[in-house]
């Protein structure tokens, strides 16, 4: 499957970032408020252990032990922080691992069992893939280790575009209309409302909060929702 490979790709290019970074850069701020590096990537080990979580759910039929709540993620997530860059870098991808090789047992005709998101919101399990790849690809710029939008590869740019915009038609965002002029794709957002022209990583990391709108056309742009989107209308 495609996606898995995305995901290995994407966990090869952020334990790269990572192998560089010291005890002391690892405790230094990221582009998250509040957030260091460690915590980043402690956020990203329990985003992992989440998708095997459901993976295992889904392919099982069995729930695979206790989930964790969102302030018990919380609690924990502090506690990762504290802990050296290289450990948390090696469990990492220790539970990409763990997470490829549940996706690669799957059997084909249970990829389309719904889970939960800890949000409350279902979606296939397909969907957790996507999920995890965009965790990897937003966070690696998070980490503020020189991992840039202009980064991001252009497929995951051009699927993530396409979720978001759809998300956000449903919703009404003002925006008429998005043009990533080089990807060669264009959305229809609303009926009304400035044309979005640019770089399609641009346009996604506008709309990520990821970057500002310096780079892309369309005159005074609204500010976008909190990112990432629940997918709409969904799966139920």
């Amino acid at each position: 499957m495609k996606l898995i490979e995305e995901i290995r790709d994407s966990g090869v290019r952020i334990a790269a970032s990572l192998s560089g970074i010291g005890d002391a850069e690892g405790r230094e701020p990221s582009a998250l408020p509040g957030w260091t590096r460690a915590h980043v990537v402690g956020h990203l080990m329990q985003s992992a252990d989440a998708y095997l979580w459901m993976t295992k759910l889904a392919r099982d039929g069995v729930e695979p032990g206790p989930r964790a709540d969102r302030a018990a993620m919380v609690r924990e997530l502090e506690g990762l922080a504290a802990r050296p860059i290289g450990e948390l870098a090696g469990e990492l991808a220790g539970g990409l691992d763990r997470l490829l090789d549940a996706a690669e047992s799957m059997p084909r005709d249970r990829w389309d069992t719904l889970v939960t998101a800890l949000a409350g919101w279902k979606h296939p399990v397909w969907y957790t893939l996507r999920r995890c790849v965009r965790e990897l690809e937003t966070h690696h710029v998070d980490l503020a280790v020189g991992y840039r939008v202009e980064d991001w590869p252009p497929a995951y740019v051009a699927w993530a575009l396409d979720d978001t915009l759809g998300t956000l038609a449903v919703r009404g965002f003002p925006i008429g209309r998005v043009e990533a002029v080089d990807l060669g794709e264009s959305w229809e957002v609303a009926g009304e409302g400035p044309v979005v022209t640019g770089a399609g990583h641009l346009v996604l990391g506008w709309l990520s909060g990821r970057c500002d709108a310096a780079g892309l056309s369309g005159g005074e742009l609204p500010e976008p929702p909190a990112w990432p989107l629940a997918p709409l209308p969904g799966w139920g």
